[in-house]
């Protein structure tokens, strides 16, 4: 079991505390703050709730969490450590020099500075890399790496492990990408308040109503492109180049942070939050995200494609009850009603992603469907039996009734991670020629497979299969 010393307890480090934890890590943490438990704790709370939203297949069990007592205690036999305090850089160097004595062998420190240089963050000797991550840690996959090509390298293999993108900058430049681009939005913002141009509330519904749905998914540069038609970004920038050098912003200029641009900030953000508090609107975000990276998800595009890369390499599930295990996840909130019960169709595509784990167990995967032949469901029987909630991990074991022919007929169990059986569903597929739409045998590999299972399901009993609407035993 790999471990993380986590050195520094607010957002961010409680974010990298969640993210290593939720993909099986042991993780120490050192914090001098009385509070330090309890806001971890709090983090931990959303990402439990949110990150395994993200996948269709379970995450690896849960690593334990540690609190030390001192920074040489967090380090000891530790294989990364991630330090997260203050941005001050004589307390961090402060910091480096208590914690590369307590270093194993190869160990480098990973810093989540938001601006310095890692060649000043190494300044007096600490092997140390910038390992910046974007807030929440445990939802967004970017981290912006700089330090020598060997740390930057290293910490990308872990990184990517944990389901995030590394980004490794060319050059070394303060503030990064990342927050560059979110300082020159923020400076234009300011003016925009100061001057009575727009309120808090006006600029972020430009944003998110907008350009920063596009920004999601696509960037800055291929946003561009596209508005510059068939002809592409030469078009664009012929067109609309020479807006630059209008005065449509003043990013040379910065207006004074004063009490009185201060207050009417403050002023307009309570009254736009309405009342909800950080916690709710962590919530909110964390909700939001979730949407917006599975659709990204299901199209395989942007950071959707860092989670199924991720998704990948986790374990595949094996048996359970002399049955193959064909989907295990845990409920996201996209799944549940105004009850907070996992609703209705939720149960179908449950059975849907069960019924494609079988499949792919028979042979009848991506590749068998894309050279033109596949199942198609024409009949399926749901039973409620228990009541599923947010973040319920489920494990669907799926049984071969009949498996002969054309013929596909399944019987999946939706078991809670308390043992209850949450639900069955039962379905009847058609095998199918995709070309001529009409049913057909399979090819004889995935025949056999599935023959195979259906003799070693035979004699299990199937309460349930087969009954009527209404019928629970």
């Amino acid at each position: 079991m790999s471990r993380a010393a986590i050195i520094g307890g607010g957002l961010i480090g409680g974010g990298w505390a969640a993210r290593f934890l939720l993909n099986g890590w042991d993780v120490s943490v050192f914090d001098p703050d009385p509070e330090a438990a309890r806001k971890i704790g709090a983090v931990l709370d959303n990402a439990r709730r949110s990150l395994p939203a993200l996948y269709d297949r379970a995450l690896p069990a849960e690593g334990t969490l540690r609190f030390c007592d001192s920074l040489e205690e967090a380090v000891q036999g530790a294989d990364w450590v991630q330090e997260s305090v203050s941005e001050r850089l004589e307390l961090k160097q402060k910091v480096y020099a208590q914690i590369a004595p307590a270093l194993a062998e190869g160990v480098f420190i990973a810093s989540s500075t938001s601006g310095f240089m890692a060649s000043d963050l190494a300044a007096l000797g600490a092997p140390v890399a910038v390992v910046h991550p974007f807030n929440p840690v445990y939802l967004l996959p970017l981290v912006e790496l700089s330090g020598t090509p060997d740390l930057c390298a290293r910490a990308a293999e872990v990184v990517r492990g944990l389901g995030m993108f590394p980004l490794p900058l060319k050059q070394e430049i303060d503030g990064f990408l990342g927050n560059r681009f979110q300082e020159a939005v923020w400076r234009e913002a300011l003016w925009m308040l100061k001057d009575g141009i727009a309120t808090t509330e006006d600029i972020d519904e430009a944003i998110r109503m907008g350009f920063g749905l596009r920004w999601a998914q696509m960037g800055l540069f291929e946003t561009y492109r596209i508005a510059g038609g068939e002809a592409g970004m030469a078009h664009y920038l012929a067109q609309f180049g020479p807006s630059l050098g209008w005065p449509l912003s003043r990013l040379t200029d910065v207006p004074e942070l004063d009490q009185p641009l201060i207050d009417l900030i403050s002023a307009q953000s309570d009254a736009q939050a309405g009342g909800r508090s950080i916690a709710e609107l962590e919530r909110t975000r964390d909700d939001n995200l979730v949407g917006i990276l599975r659709s990204l998800r299901h199209g395989g595009t942007a950071a959707g494609r860092v989670i199924l890369d991720h998704e990948a390499e986790l374990p595949a599930p094996g048996d359970r009850d002399g049955l193959p295990i064909t989907s295990q996840r845990r409920v996201p909130v996209t799944w549940t009603d105004y009850n907070g019960h996992m609703n209705e169709a939720a149960y179908l595509e449950l059975g849907t992603w069960a019924t494609d784990g079988l499949m792919q167990r028979v042979g009848a995967d991506a590749d068998y469907i894309a050279s033109g032949k596949s199942y198609f469901t024409v009949d399926t029987r749901v039973r409620y039996l228990d009541e599923v909630h947010l973040g319920d991990l489920l494990t669907v074991t799926t049984q071969v009734l009949e498996g002969a022919g054309k013929k596909m007929h399944l019987f999946h169990r939706a078991w809670r991670s308390d043992g209850g059986l949450a639900a069955t569903i039962e379905t009847l597929l058609l095998h199918t020629d995709l070309t001529t739409r009409r049913s057909c045998p399979p090819e004889p590999a995935v025949a056999t497979a599935l023959a195979a299972l259906a003799e070693a399901h035979r004699e299990m009993a199937a309460p349930g299969a087969g009954g009527a609407v209404g019928q629970r035993g």
